[in-house]
């Protein structure tokens, strides 16, 4: 069964290298937190806010001890109103028998991943 497990990180800087370290340091924190194999990865999509420099984040993956490479889809996102700047985040698609509710999400470095209600269509 795939589960979804999702995280986020604050950037310290926006070079390429703070952008590799931080998706980095969030792949492991969220394999560690949620006893997850690399080899049980199914994908992974990494996304960044658009004050960071996105050209590159997937070589954290390529770097990870031990980990076995999976698709990964790259991308910048559009700002969104009340959310964090220079923060990168991550959605891994895994192959786990995990209950949904036991996964653990890790938020670093006061992240988040707000989102635009939609659904709200009143004006003011």
């Amino acid at each position: 069964m795939i589960r979804g497990v999702r995280g986020a990180v604050t950037v310290d800087c926006n070079t390429e290298e703070a952008i590799v370290s931080a998706t980095e340091i969030l792949l492991k924190q969220l394999i560690e937190d949620n006893n997850i194999l690399p080899e049980q990865v199914a994908s992974a999509f990494i996304s960044t806010t658009e004050d960071l420099n996105a050209a590159f984040p997937a070589k954290a993956l390529r770097k990870f001890a031990g980990w076995t490479y999976v698709p990964v889809m790259c991308m910048r996102e559009l700002p969104v109103p009340n959310s964090l700047q220079m923060c990168v985040r991550i959605m891994l698609h895994v192959n786990t028998a995990v209950p949904q509710e036991e996964i653990v999400h890790v938020y670093l470095g006061g992240a988040t991943v707000l989102r635009p209600d939609l659904g709200n269509t009143t004006s003011k």
